[in-house]
């Protein structure tokens, strides 16, 4: 059986922390690290006292990574449809705040930002309470160590997907002791980017390289490397992005799965190529854990087995592609094709594209659940890593490594054609880049990458422009409407909003 992350019900909106909630039943299949059943709850009064308790709290931790708030409308709106690559999808009377962000007249009082707040913000108070209370405890200390770098990779997840999208953030690195640290001011984003560096720093010096079977899917030492790697060129930081993804390369722990289209099905999950995954499942016999709705949010409309959607491919993207570059058609559904898992998609209907890496074949749909629910989410992939050390070994001059990470993961792509995506071969710096940013786009296509990728390379005014993009106000998303309410002036907006 898959693992799977541990069901929260702990609701907590803006800076407020609240206590920490754990559901702790046994799960009926063999228990693994994110087993669980949400029919019971263990008062915090009584919680932190043991390393059962330690455990308990770190699977919370996870399954909150796979709520609504943190893979659904609001990741779509902030993180995917106001790139080139991304648009609402649906009907055109259907949740239509998202073409708010598709042309950015979106303003601080939708909910979609709030959510996306929100539901950063308890991943961090998790991992804060894990953080300031594991330590207490009387345990094993390698594994509450293990732990502890476990809850400071997800704090620096959650950090950095929040300075992406709003800059300068409130940096809350322990619980509050009492009511006058509840109200903190932003931090400004350098601050924010050292918090987050450290944090990956530390954890990367206690995890492990890997896990035995039934803790697939927990934070490695390869997920930290990366993430700071990620972390880093996002600063410029280009001799410590190739230095981390080098580490992570000659680790040997990872490799490039053969088949593109096959690397996202469900069959395929945590597979050499995955670096990490926010781990989801479908349990017969436990519908309230089986919660995820990424897929379904974005699966194929009026189709039994199929979803909602939302967050559909533009034809900006499919044109995107060079001629017969597979990743094409593994990428997108498109309106009248066969997919590879055989599934007929009508010729008719309300998109002419979907988002094939959230795909699930329709024949795994179990009625009366969320389809797709067993889809996990691809955070970290290592032709990632490759197409970060080529960047960096460009922008340092190094233009022969970088045509050797950028052509592992064309090659992939290309397969046994010979007469596709030809090696690239430039030496010219700008030349290069470009061909490297432009691997990026293809490859990373419809992962919640795109938008700020563009911004952090300065072309946004350019690529987004036509979009309604203003430079000196749309590098950031406003701040909530709630949270400034909340917040009684600690907190100011961002410019322009």
């Amino acid at each position: 059986m898959k693992n799977i992350g541990l069901k929260n019900n702990v609701k907590r909106t803006g800076l407020y922390l609240g206590l920490l909630s754990l559901l702790v039943v046994p799960s009926a299949c063999d228990q693994s690290f994110l087993d669980t059943d949400p029919q019971g709850k263990q008062a915090g009064t009584v919680f932190w006292q043991n390393e059962g308790d330690a455990t308990k709290a770190v699977n919370a931790m996870y399954a909150n990574l796979r709520g609504w708030n943190n893979t659904a409308f609001a990741a779509i709106a902030v993180e995917s449809v106001g790139s080139d690559d991304a648009e609402k999808g649906s009907t055109p009377s259907d949740a239509t705040f998202f073409n708010d962000y598709d042309n950015f007249s979106v303003g601080s009082g939708d909910g979609q930002l709030g959510g996306f707040w929100s539901g950063q913000y308890q991943n961090i108070n998790y991992a804060n309470q894990v953080i300031d209370n594991i330590p207490t405890i009387s345990m094993d200390e390698t594994l509450k160590a293990r732990y502890i770098a476990e809850a400071k990779f997800i704090r620096a997840y959650s950090y950095f997907r929040l300075v992406r999208a709003f800059g300068d953030v409130p940096l809350r690195l322990t619980l509050p002791k009492d009511a006058t640290q509840y109200n903190i001011p932003r931090t400004p984003k350098a601050e924010v980017y050292a918090a987050i560096e450290k944090d990956l720093t530390d954890a990367a010096g206690v995890l492990p390289q890997s896990y035995g079977s039934s803790d697939i899917g927990r934070v490695t030492k390869g997920a930290a490397l990366s993430l700071h790697a990620k972390v880093s060129m996002y600063q410029q930081k280009w001799q410590q992005v190739f230095d981390l993804t080098t580490q992570v390369i000659s680790s040997g722990q990872y490799s490039l799965f053969a088949n593109y289209e096959a690397l996202f099905r469900v069959a395929n999950e945590n597979s050499t190529e995955s670096i990490f995954e926010l781990q989801n499942e479908l349990l017969p016999n436990n519908k309230e854990v089986s919660n995820s709705q990424y897929s379904q949010v974005q699966g194929v409309r009026g189709v039994t087995g199929g979803g909602w959607g939302f967050n559909t491919p533009t034809a900006t993207l499919a044109s995107a592609f060079e001629t017969g570059d597979p990743r094409r058609d593994a990428t997108i559904i498109f309106r009248g094709e066969t997919t590879p898992s055989g599934d007929a998609i009508a010729a008719v209907g309300d998109n002419p594209m979907y988002n094939q890496k959230s795909y699930v074949p329709f024949a795994l749909y179990t009625t009366g659940f969320n389809e797709g629910s067993q889809q996990n989410v691809r955070v970290l992939r290592y032709a990632e890593v490759l197409l970060m050390n080529a960047e960096a070994a460009n922008e340092l001059g190094n233009s022969a490594q970088a045509l050797i990470s950028l052509e592992l993961v064309r090659a992939r792509a290309r397969g046994t054609s010979k007469t596709i995506l030809p090696k690239v071969t430039t030496t010219d710096k700008a030349a290069l880049r470009t061909a490297i940013w432009n691997e990026r786009h293809v490859e990373l296509a419809m992962e919640f990458d795109r938008y700020f990728d563009v911004i952090r390379q300065g072309r946004a005014a350019t690529v987004f422009g036509p979009k309604g993009w203003k430079a000196s106000k749309n590098e950031v998303w406003p701040i909530p409407q709630n949270e400034l309410d909340l917040s009684a002036g600690v907190l100011v907006q961002n410019p322009g909003y």
